[in-house]
């Protein structure tokens, strides 16, 4: 499938396993230079030569940030200050019962899932609408509608970046969900 990313620039969070690992390999391999993320050095180093180890022509490099305050998307931000596609794909889960979520668990998982996509999407957006052309994505799950009785803390700040996903910002049209 030819996606015509070639020579894009794409920034994957929390991809340096899992469904943002996928996602940064895909891009890759449509020929996007794509950015992994991942907290420590080392599993952002692990994912770019596992991507490179697959395909050695692909155009990927790796940025370590933490998002569970402000400073990981500034890291970020100085490291690479434009994109032309934004996956915000990192978050986090935990089970536990209603009664032991602490306030700092809701804020916790509200700063990791929802502002750390928040951040990067009102940074990059501007030059996206300059350029009139990107994509900014934000990736959920189940959890957010069906949240999950061992998980609220996790299932709001799901069902927090589906609102932030639906607005239209004017990049890339008009935003769908699954099957229209």
């Amino acid at each position: 499938m030819d996606l015509q990313l070639t020579g894009k620039v794409a920034l994957v969070t929390g991809s340096t396993a899992g469904i943002g690992f996928a996602i940064a390999r895909s891009l890759a391999s449509e020929g996007a230079n794509v950015y992994v993320n991942g907290r420590t050095q080392e599993r952002v180093d692990a994912a770019i030569a596992t991507i490179r180890s697959r395909a050695a022509a692909v155009n990927v490099d790796g940025i370590a940030a933490d998002f569970s305050g402000s400073g990981g998307a500034e890291a970020v931000i100085a490291k690479l200050p434009a994109v032309d596609v934004l996956v915000n794909n990192v978050g986090i889960f935990e089970p536990k019962p209603f009664a032991e979520v602490t306030d700092a668990d809701w804020f916790r998982f509200f700063e990791i899932n929802v502002m750390s996509g928040v951040r990067l999407a009102r940074h990059y957006l501007t030059g996206m609408l300059k350029k009139n052309w990107g994509r900014i994505l934000f990736i959920s799950s189940e959890s957010a509608v069906q949240i999950p009785a061992e998980m609220v803390q996790h299932g709001m700040s799901k069902t927090a970046q589906i609102a932030v996903a639906a607005r239209d910002c004017g990049v890339g049209g008009r935003n769908r969900r699954d099957g229209e």
